[in-house]
């Protein structure tokens, strides 16, 4: 599909791979543990920053990060931080990067207690894309009841940078709720 034959949500424009994230993976239910924490680590990156800046620097990210491998980033030390600070193929904010070790460390403490992350984050959408239909992006909310509790209590669970508008467009991005506007081809393929 180009760009030009199907109707897509106006956000990605026609950078190449802007429109096949919008296509391939954005709004698309993930539930595998460690690729919600990886996308919660990425979307907490992008705070203050553009979605794209992010998409271009995600490879680099899985390098920079151990493949968001969380027992991994849990014990960065400060020689580790001072490391990646000097990584121009991420986004070397010295709080983002720490806040990756702390998210780290609350990921492992719910697979402890709660025996999986994913479980934990979709419970807060009933365990099913909640369906929206919108008929443009201005109309889409930038932070719902359902990403306020979330970022809640990941805050009391020791996570930072998941605010509740961060955590709405993770929700977004792992397809916790379809955002796409009806006209959007991707809509209705998410909506079954």
């Amino acid at each position: 599909m180009t760009s030009k034959t199907v109707t897509r949500c106006n956000w990605c424009g026609d950078d190449p791979l802007y429109v096949r994230y919008h296509d391939e993976e954005w709004g698309v239910p993930e539930y595998d543990d460690q690729r919600l924490f990886a996308k919660l680590i990425l979307d907490g990156a992008q705070a203050g920053l553009s979605w794209i800046t992010i998409l271009r620097k995600r490879d680099n990210y899985w390098n920079a990060f151990d493949q968001f491998n969380p027992e991994k980033i849990a014990r960065y030390d400060e020689a580790k931080i001072a490391e990646l600070l000097q990584n121009p193929g991420i986004v070397r904010n010295r709080l983002k990067v720490q806040s990756a070790v702390r998210n780290a460390r609350g990921y492992l403490d719910i697979m402890e207690k709660e025996g999986s992350f994913s479980r934990f984050l979709w419970d807060f959408v009933d365990g099913r894309p909640l369906q929206n239909s919108w008929r443009s992006m201005g109309d889409v909310p930038t932070e719902t009841k359902e990403s306020q509790a979330m970022s809640k209590t990941l805050k009391k669970r020791g996570f930072s940078f998941v605010g509740p508008t961060i955590v709405y467009a993770f929700m977004q991005a792992v397809g916790m709720v379809n955002d796409h506007v009806v006209d959007c081809f991707r809509h209705a393929e998410l909506s079954q």
